[in-house]
């Protein structure tokens, strides 16, 4: 099967806890914290292990926040290639809230990459075996411009790389400028900003979504629609999936379980609606559980049963 590499500018080590209720100033007693690793990449590659795939993690690490991180991945033998940096790696915060379910997510600038830390890991990308997928996915941390990640997409391209792209605004706008890109997953908010218009008729995600194919900027689109699902568009036409009734416990995990188990499809050389499908299962299976946990092969396994069935 085609390899599987991820790439996170900006990986996080994220820690989950619990309190009662919330409220200002006084001290709000909470539960002992789960730590598990974060970052948009490094949860997809979590995502294609969970599911029986393969996919090795790149991504900077720094201090004893990116020592944790490296050794939580371990533990779920996630292949990994860290560059070691300068700047600790960030951690972020989720707060559940018993009384009222809600959930609070602080989320912490990532940490800086210098021009070197971002060269070495741009060369463990190109290290890639040609035909390899690449999946770039999360947000761009101080140092990096979305100029830079675009040259980089297109060298990765020239190596012969497949590039997938999980971002939002600019940097999403600038990968999708290189063009040729194997697949994108915006939601319906990103793609009215990269279309330059409203998407209030049931047609108009669809509409969007295929000028982005027919333009060349992107091979398979497919748009995240929330309760609705997903919209997946391609030259061969679209599949709209949209998932089982299920009891949410978080929608945290969701979109990278999604992109996770898309590209796994992707590698297998699915089609469409099997590849659109498979995510709206995984991404469902993410919301069964509280905090940061991703999706589970038998959820997954199970809702993708269901929608086969339907």
């Amino acid at each position: 099967m085609t390899k599987i590499y991820t790439l996170t500018l900006a990986p996080s080590l994220d820690s989950a806890t619990q309190t009662p209720q919330i409220y200002p100033e006084g001290k709000l007693r909470c539960s002992a914290p789960v730590f598990e690793p974060g970052g948009g990449g490094i949860n997809v590659a979590r995502a294609i292990t969970f599911l029986g795939g393969a996919a090795t993690a790149i991504f900077p690490a720094g201090g004893a926040t990116g020592e944790h991180l490296v050794a939580l991945l371990a533990a779920e033998r996630v292949p990994v290639e860290a560059v070691e940096t300068q700047d600790w790696t960030r951690q972020n915060l989720h707060v559940h809230v018993k009384t009222s379910g809600e959930q609070y997510r602080f989320v912490m600038p990532g940490a800086a990459l210098s021009d070197d830390e971002f060269a070495r890991l741009e060369a463990r990308v190109m290290a890639a075996d040609a035909g390899a997928i690449i999946v770039i996915s999360g947000s761009l941390p101080p140092g990096v411009s979305t100029g830079r990640l675009a040259e980089m997409i297109k060298t990765a391209q020239r190596h012969g790389l497949r590039c997938v792209i999980d971002s939002s605004g600019d940097a999403l706008a600038a990968a999708l400028s290189v063009g040729g890109l194997e697949l994108v997953k915006p939601n319906q908010k990103e793609l009215s900003a990269l279309v330059q218009r409203e998407l209030t008729q049931p047609d108009d995600v669809r509409q969007a979504a295929l000028e982005l194919v027919r333009s060349g900027k992107a091979k398979r689109v497919v748009v995240s629609l929330g309760p609705q699902g997903a919209l997946g568009v391609d030259a061969s036409g679209s599949v709209q999936v949209v998932p089982p009734p299920v009891k949410s416990q978080s929608t945290v995990g969701a979109g990278d379980s999604m992109v996770g188990a898309m590209t796994l499809k992707l590698a297998q050389n699915a089609p469409l609606e099997e590849m659109v499908r498979y995510g709206v299962a995984a991404g469902s299976a993410a919301t069964l559980n509280q905090g940061t946990r991703l999706c589970s092969l038998e959820n997954t396994q199970n809702i993708y049963h269901y929608l086969c069935q339907i």
